[in-house]
């Protein structure tokens, strides 16, 4: 997600280098080569060669979601596991806070849908 502000930030000023990113961000060339891969595959990022080449978001801030970003980058995204695979459990079947959990998950889900890289750059406590 750090990554993601970085490159919000520098929106509209042109591409960003791996090592300027990782200076501001205090993540290592190596471990943001890892996370840009499936962000350009995501048509999140695109890439830019030579000399003043780098990384820059496909699309405004504004158009790119938390969940977006979640959704490519966490392998797997769940308040507890019996929500996305129930074979994890033998007790779903009449479970009583399975529905609770999938109500929770999903309130998050729609609050991270609504939240876009611009709102996270532009939130009070930002400034």
């Amino acid at each position: 997600m750090r990554i993601m502000l970085e490159l919000a930030k520098n929106y509209g000023q042109g591409p960003l280098s791996m090592s300027a990113i990782s200076k501001k961000q205090d993540v290592s060339v190596k471990y943001l080569e890892q996370l840009i891969i499936p962000l350009k595959k995501a048509n999140l990022i695109s890439s830019v060669r030579g000399p003043k080449g780098g990384q820059m978001l496909s699309k405004s801030p504004a158009n790119i979601n938390v969940w977006d970003v979640l959704n490519i980058l966490e392998s797997k995204f769940t308040i507890v596991d019996c929500i996305d695979n129930e074979t994890v459990c033998d007790k779903l079947e009449g479970c009583p806070i399975r529905p609770v959990w999938r109500k929770a998950f999903n309130s998050i889900k729609r609050i991270f849908k609504k939240t876009s890289l611009e709102d996270l750059l532009n939130s009070p406590e930002n400034i």
